[in-house]
């Protein structure tokens, strides 16, 4: 057992939104200006093409400042995108 095991880190501010070793997505237009231009770029007439935008521009939303979200939520809209193309698209 080290002196330090067990003690808070010291460099960690405790006011801080996420812990140290959970990344912070701090707003950063110019990330979501990056991410949707490729996103853009890339969209095409493929189902793939489609859903690898679409999920450029969630992953985008992280680090836009007018939305809230969280990985979790990207996750699970990802998911669901992945879904329903598997499906055939949302008609049933």
């Amino acid at each position: 057992m080290t002196d330090t095991e067990g003690d808070e880190p010291t460099d960690y501010d405790q006011n801080q939104s996420a812990p140290p070793d959970e990344p912070a997505f701090e707003p950063d237009p110019e990330r979501v200006e990056t991410l949707r231009t490729i996103a853009d770029d890339i969209r095409g007439d493929s189902s793939e093409r489609k859903q690898l935008a679409n999920v450029l521009y969630r992953t985008s939303d992280l680090y836009d400042a007018d939305e809230e979200t969280s990985p979790e939520e990207i996750v699970r809209n990802v998911k669901f995108i992945l879904e329903v193309t598997e499906r055939g698209g949302l008609e049933r």
